[in-house]
C-alpha cells in the first residue's frame, strides 16, 4: 500500500487571512481595528495618519477606502452604532456641500 500517494491529500482551504479573524459581529479584526482608530479622538492633524501607518500597517488612502466601505456596511452600524452614524453624518455633509 502506497502512503499518502492515491490523491488522498486535501488542499488547504484558500479563505482570505481577513476571512478567518472574524469577530461575532461578523466583521474581521481589520474592520474592528479601523472602527476602534475612529473612535479616538485625535489631538492634531497628522497623528491619526501616522497611527493609521504604525498600527495598522495600511496608507491612509487603503484605510479610508475601507472606512467608507464600513461605513455602508450594516454589520458595522450593529457594532458600533454611534461611530458609524457620527462618520455617515460626516460624509452626508461634505458630499452636500460638493
Amino acid at each position: 500500500m502506497s502512503e499518502g500517494q492515491g490523491g488522498e491529500q486535501q488542499p488547504p482551504e484558500s479563505e482570505a487571512p481577513e476571512d478567518q479573524d472574524r469577530s461575532p459581529s461578523g466583521l474581521s479584526e481589520r474592520d474592528l481595528s479601523v472602527l476602534a482608530v475612529e473612535r479616538r479622538g485625535w489631538p492634531g492633524p497628522g497623528m491619526k495618519e501616522r497611527a493609521i501607518r504604525e498600527q495598522l500597517d495600511m496608507s491612509p488612502t487603503r484605510y479610508y477606502q475601507l472606512l467608507n466601505a464600513l461605513l455602508d456596511d450594516p454589520r458595522a452600524i450593529e457594532h458600533d452604532p454611534v461611530t458609524v452614524n457620527r462618520l455617515r453624518r460626516r460624509r452626508d455633509a461634505q458630499r452636500a456641500r460638493r
